[in-house]
């Protein structure tokens, strides 16, 4: 089973999908450009605390309460349609001596409303437990994430499956407690040198890995 995590290029260089700030744009982001909301929608609608929340918890922003006040002053004012108008408000929002590093101000934000957007994380948290299920015995499961967030939900449910479930002052490990994968990758395994230089996307993406060595134990046995 092999889960790639990251958004395909193909839709991240297509402008017109709004996933970029380095590009003018419909402030779209959708995944599949045929259900759900729009990112312009989510700008439009949220509350300013929920404004926050995506920004904190999907982007792990930590200027989410000037950046989320700054969209909502902003919407008061014009509506908020195209990719440039939401980066400048983010780059306007963000203290000029914080803009020196890391990057475009905007990459946070941009992240985590199209997380938001697409219920990335949600639909993953379901996907794991059912993916670890669907391995046979022998089966192997590898995961490539491309942001924190997704790459400790994937060590979370690998750990959980690699850990004896048998409490530790119990003398005696029981059979039904024996830890069911067994992980193949010390931590997580980045992208070497070379493959970076020929694809420098490459750079964030962590993989984890293991494998099934039995089936999973009736009391620890989910499928979402």
């Amino acid at each position: 089973m092999l889960l790639d995590l990251g958004v395909s290029s193909l839709q991240l260089d297509d402008a017109e999908r709004g996933f970029s700030y380095a590009r003018p744009a419909p402030l779209d982001m959708r995944m599949d450009t045929t259900t759900g909301e729009t990112a312009a929608e989510l700008l439009a609608g949220a509350s300013e605390a929920e404004l926050r929340r995506i920004l904190w918890t999907y982007g792990e922003e930590r200027f989410a309460p000037r950046i989320a006040s700054a969209i909502v002053r902003a919407r008061a004012e014009q509506e908020l349609t195209t990719s440039v108008q939401l980066a400048d408000i983010v780059r306007r929002a963000v203290p000029m001596a914080k803009q020196k590093t890391g990057g475009h101000p905007a990459k946070r934000t941009f992240q985590a409303i199209r997380i938001a957007v697409n219920a990335e994380l949600e639909v993953l948290e379901d996907a794991l437990p059912r993916a670890v299920e669907a391995l046979a015995v022998g089966g192997r499961i590898v995961v490539e994430s491309y942001h924190s967030l997704e790459d400790r939900m994937v060590k979370r449910e690998l750990a959980r499956g690699a850990t004896s479930s048998a409490p530790r002052d119990w003398p005696v490990e029981p059979e039904t407690h024996r830890p069911y994968l067994e992980l193949l990758v010390r931590g997580a395994e980045k992208a070497d040198d070379g493959e970076i230089e020929r694809n420098p996307r490459s750079t964030s993406v962590r993989l984890r890995a293991a494998r099934r060595t039995r089936d999973t134990p009736e009391h620890l046995r989910r499928t979402a």
